[in-house]
């Protein structure tokens, strides 16, 4: 039997749960959830605190929810942590799904803080035409205040500018840097790559009052970064009462990348099953295909491609994998955890990278894993319980803040916009300062930065209106045309290419003057193009229009224009030219060639212009 076959047996044999005996697989039993209508998935948006999204073009419209989001869940940590000092908690929040047309929990997350930053949390807030989400991002632990500034321009390349110079480098794009009163280009770089650590570039970040810069920094790799745990559906009877929702199901980081995907407009990345073609429409792109659309940078991406830069196939692979499930269902993974309950017995399933999600209590129990767990004692998990309350809290402080009219100062002559600056409610979740750097936990230094001024553009004109850079792309995965960068199609992106430069249309802007340009001759427009070789037909009719053409000097001299006068006399050319063929090559022709085509004539069996003359002169 053929692997697709069997992979169409297998899913043909899955049975559905039903709704009402919803399981959690435990390590060697299946705990039913206390609340039947809680659902737990294996796809949807990964939590913004374990992958920040870098997004360069935010021409494109924001994801709107109609509704409100529910309140938030009563989210416990897990009774199992992480045993390491720079771990701590994060609680999840509400997204939304298309799908469902509804909102689902993007579960907490164990994250191990990046070296020298704090989380910002996002939140939903309200706009004329529903309800947008504002992410969150890794500021600077040191930053206690922000400046909101004007929109940026799209930035002129995200993919590198051509092939990579070393083998141990990695291709940093520029960033847009507030200077004077407008934006300066600081242009991309080449800089070290780091096997532990991830290089997240500059990059600003939307919100309701402006826009937020976020200067570059070093992360871990995903399988250092934490726990990710599932998200899970609550039907609305749930959460009409009190819910207390620990979150026990783990979504595998050993094949994480292999079902990953990035949603820009959302600042999300989203993993599981996106496969079908309809969810390009609304922006969610496979993950290794978004750095050639030019929209956004994808560090995991960037990373990945570096380790395995000696595979020449790898992103071929990428690419046979993403199509191969496009187009067989059967390949894709599961979407909840009560179908991947029916899989997990089958190991063509497991090869093929379909069970995404693990209980936390075989994670646990692994011993070849970078992270050792130890149960929460009581006295912790109270701690986790209000730090859990103050994350929160902040989030919604920051709503308040972003949300109300901040008074802007007058501008200043020449500057479009303002800067606006407040300050930030002090963010629960920021690295620990009494905690011992290990080495391990040592970012590498910081990349150097050029230090001559960045560019400029000219004093005169904003910077924040940016009309040179990308007009709003279209939804659809083909790119516009007016990118920095050339947008190959999403099935092979080229991150390493050179930019591409935009077709001038001054290649099809000459056609038209061209009958403007003989003005002085306008008889002559009735002729052929070549007025020098005029048709055998039309010789005698020709000759009533050819004294104009002697009114312009410029083109033909009057003293040439007297031939055509004994013309007429050579109409019957036609009847003179084979008597004067046959003479020309008769007398040029050698004697030895002339027999010798002969000869080649009477081996084809064709006769030729010499044998011809022969039976004339006999």
């Amino acid at each position: 039997m053929s692997l697709h076959k069997k992979f169409i047996c297998s899913m043909c044999a899955v049975a559905t749960v039903s709704a009402a005996s919803q399981f959690v697989i435990a390590q060697d039993e299946v705990v039913r959830f206390e609340n039947t209508n809680v659902e737990v998935l294996t796809r949807g948006p990964v939590h913004e605190a374990f992958a920040e999204t870098v997004v360069y073009d935010n021409s494109e419209p924001e994801v709107v929810a109609p509704i409100p989001p529910p309140d938030p869940i009563d989210e416990l940590p897990p009774r199992e942590a992480p045993d390491a000092a720079n771990v701590t908690w994060i609680p999840g929040y509400w997204g939304w799904d298309e799908d469902r047309n509804d909102y689902l929990w993007v579960s907490g997350v164990w994250r191990a803080v990046p070296p020298g930053r704090q989380y910002v949390s996002g939140y939903w807030h309200q706009g004329p035409r529903g309800y947008s989400w504002t992410a969150g991002f890794w500021a600077d632990a040191n930053l206690d205040e922000v400046t909101y500034l004007p929109p940026p321009p799209a930035n002129p390349e995200v993919a590198p500018p051509g092939s990579t110079p070393a083998p141990d480098v990695v291709w940093v794009p520029g960033s847009w840097l507030w200077d004077d009163g407008r934006y300066a280009w600081r242009a991309g770089r080449w800089i070290p790559a780091n096997p532990n650590w991830e290089w997240v570039p500059a990059h600003y970040v939307a919100a309701p009052q402006g826009y937020l810069f976020v200067d570059g920094y070093w992360d871990y790799t995903t399988a250092r970064r934490g726990i990710l745990f599932a998200p899970v559906y609550v039907t609305a009877a749930a959460r009409s009462v009190p819910l207390a929702y620990t979150p026990s199901t783990v979504i595998d980081m050993a094949i994480f990348t292999d079902h990953l995907f990035l949603r820009p407009r959302y600042h999300h990345y989203y993993f599981g099953d996106y496969y079908s073609t309809n969810y390009a429409d609304v922006g969610i792109y496979p993950w290794f295909a978004v750095a050639a659309r030019g929209v956004a940078y994808d560090p995991i991406y960037v990373h990945r491609s570096w380790v395995h830069r000696e595979d020449l196939e790898w992103h071929h692979h990428l690419e046979e994998n993403f199509f191969f499930r496009v187009q067989h269902v059967e390949a894709r993974p599961p979407r909840t955890l009560s179908l991947q309950v029916n899989l997990v017995a089958r190991p063509e399933i497991a090869e093929h990278h379909l069970v995404v999600a693990q209980p936390l209590t075989k994670v646990t129990a692994r011993e070849n894993q970078l992270f050792k767990f130890h149960v929460v004692a009581t006295a912790e998990r109270e701690a986790l319980v209000n730090h859990t309350q103050e994350v929160k809290k902040a989030r919604t402080e920051r709503n308040a803040i972003e949300s109300k009219e901040i008074p802007k100062p007058a501008a200043a002559p020449g500057v479009v916009a303002t800067p606006v600056k407040a300050k930030l409610p002090a963010s629960p979740v920021a690295v620990k300062k009494d905690v011992a750097q290990a080495p391990e936990h040592a970012p590498p230094p910081q990349p150097e930065v050029a230090k001559s001024r960045p560019t400029l553009p000219p004093s005169g004109v904003p910077s924040h209106p940016a009309p040179q850079p990308v007009t709003p792309r279209p939804l659809p995965p083909t790119p516009t045309e007016k990118k920095s960068v050339e947008p190959p199609s999403p099935t092979r992106p080229t991150p390493t290419e050179p930019r591409s430069i935009e077709p001038k249309p001054a290649d099809a802007k000459p056609l038209p003057p061209r009958p403007v340009e003989p003005k002085p001759a306008e008889p002559m427009t009735p002729p052929a193009k070549k007025p020098t070789e005029p048709p055998p037909g039309e010789m005698k009719k020709p000759v009533e229009p050819l004294p104009p053409v002697k009114k312009s000097p410029e083109s033909t001299p009057p003293p040439a224009r007297k031939p055509p006068e004994p013309m007429p006399p050579t109409t019957p050319r036609p009847t003179e030219l084979p008597s004067q063929m046959k003479k020309e090559p008769s007398e040029k022709r050698p004697p030895d060639r002339e027999k010798d085509r002969d000869d080649d004539d009477d081996r084809s069996g064709e006769p030729t212009k010499g044998k011809s003359k022969k039976k004339d002169d006999k």
